[in-house]
């Protein structure tokens, strides 16, 4: 089939999904996680072929690779998705008007959810999860680098669809071709929203040419700020963890702002990154007080283009201010509004950093590895939304609806 007919089909899914009881659809992302566990071979043996095309020194390496253990986390994630109520139906607003007309406004799907992702395979069931659980049918739009892992994870997900009597359109991988992407951006009339998740250049193409609706989940530009009342073991274990963890996530730390009375103590909230080889771009002041005390072949003097990068890589920058002022002036300008988080003691301090920094999700004395969907309670999250319209933050379920007004009379005429 044409890409054009593959879309047909999703919409023609679409309707018949919509007559699906919950209850069918927590039974089938119970059987989709029973299935990707006992075929974890088979999707691990796809993913070896996409690993081998990739040099593992890409920074795309890490989000391409799956392992027994990610695959068992993402089966675990497919029940909490399927344990979780469906917002299907929920009524959010509910009033009777001084005429007697009785209305609801209720939640119902998007419709038809496509997403466009790079190196990310474990997006392909997490989306299958949370559109099924909130009605939507889903187009996915993976990219060549993860083609054989996608097509080996869609075959088990169609086969559990066909257990359950509902179409495989209903969860539709189109080619990994760029014939395919220009028309998945142009489907006016079959795609009700589109999400992109990958690079900037990827979600920036996106918003440049599609004529459909668009929820951006952009890249993560994230900032932690030591103030001068931190706790420094505290900042120590938050700064290893939000560069460490897993440096391939949007939510990974990409400049580390210090307050100038911290420099004293930076070599021991810079020193445990050694261990991980880290990379430090790192201004003036900052340079200074490491020098001696960070291992010279990862210490660099930062360049402007260091601020204001999404490194994905074992690399950060440092940035030195005098106040609590100049931290949030330095956030603002190079922020992507993603994750952002203070170390400190001074409550008013916190105070002010939570209220004024413009971002999804703004972090006190924790880690912004944090920012993702099963983390917040949600199961598994289709994105993180860095736009103020319709969603921000990690989106699930809810994310996933819109509403509309039910509306009772009784032979009501207006006059």
């Amino acid at each position: 089939m044409s890409v054009s007919q593959v879309l047909e089909a999703a919409v023609s899914a679409s309707r018949l999904l919509a007559q699906v009881p919950q209850e069918t659809i927590a039974q089938l992302l119970q059987q989709l996680a029973k299935s990707v566990e006992e075929q974890a071979e088979a999707i691990l043996q796809a993913n070896a072929e996409d690993l081998a095309r990739m040099p593992a020194d890409n920074p795309k390496y890490d989000r391409l690779l799956l392992s027994p253990e990610r695959i068992a986390a993402i089966a675990a994630d497919i029940r909490n998705v399927a344990t979780l109520p469906s917002p299907l139906g929920q009524v959010i607003e509910e009033r009777t008007l001084a005429n007697g007309l009785h209305l609801q406004k209720v939640r119902v799907p998007l419709g038809v959810v496509g997403i466009i992702y790079e190196s990310r395979p474990n997006v392909t069931l997490d989306v299958t999860a949370l559109c099924l659980r909130s009605g939507n049918v889903a187009v996915l739009k993976g990219g060549s680098d993860a083609s054989s892992t996608n097509e080996a994870i869609v075959k088990i997900i169609h086969q559990t669809l066909q257990i359950f009597g509902i179409p495989p359109a209903a969860v539709t991988l189109l080619p990994p071709t760029r014939q395919a992407t220009e028309e998945l951006l142009t489907a006016i009339g079959k795609v009700d929203v589109l999400i992109p998740r990958g690079s900037q250049s990827l979600i920036d193409y996106v918003r440049q040419h599609a004529r459909i609706p668009v929820i951006e989940t952009g890249a993560g530009i994230v900032h932690t700020y030591i103030d001068q009342s931190a706790d420094i073991e505290k900042a120590a274990k938050i700064v290893y963890n939000a560069k460490t963890r897993r440096v391939s996530v949007c939510n990974a730390l990409d400049c580390l702002v210090v307050h100038q009375d911290v420099l004293p103590r930076l070599p021991v909230i810079a020193s445990p990154l050694s261990q991980k080889n880290v990379i430090i771009f790192a201004d003036k002041p900052s340079f200074e007080a490491l020098h001696g005390h960070y291992p010279a072949q990862l210490l660099q003097p930062a360049e402007p283009h260091h601020f204001g990068t999404e490194f994905l890589d074992y690399k950060m920058s440092i940035k030195t201010v005098a106040s609590l002022q100049e931290a949030l002036a330095h956030i603002a300008t190079y922020s992507s509004r993603h994750s952002e988080a203070i170390v400190a003691e001074d409550a008013n301090v916190i105070e002010q950093f939570l209220n004024h920094v413009d971002a999804a999700a703004v972090y006190a004395n924790a880690s912004t590895a944090f920012t993702d969907g099963a983390q917040f309670g949600m199961g598994a999250e289709i994105g993180i939304s860095t736009q103020k319209l319709h969603a921000r933050g990690p989106m699930a379920l809810p994310e996933l609806t819109s509403y509309k007004w039910k509306v009772w009379g009784n032979g009501h005429t207006r006059p």
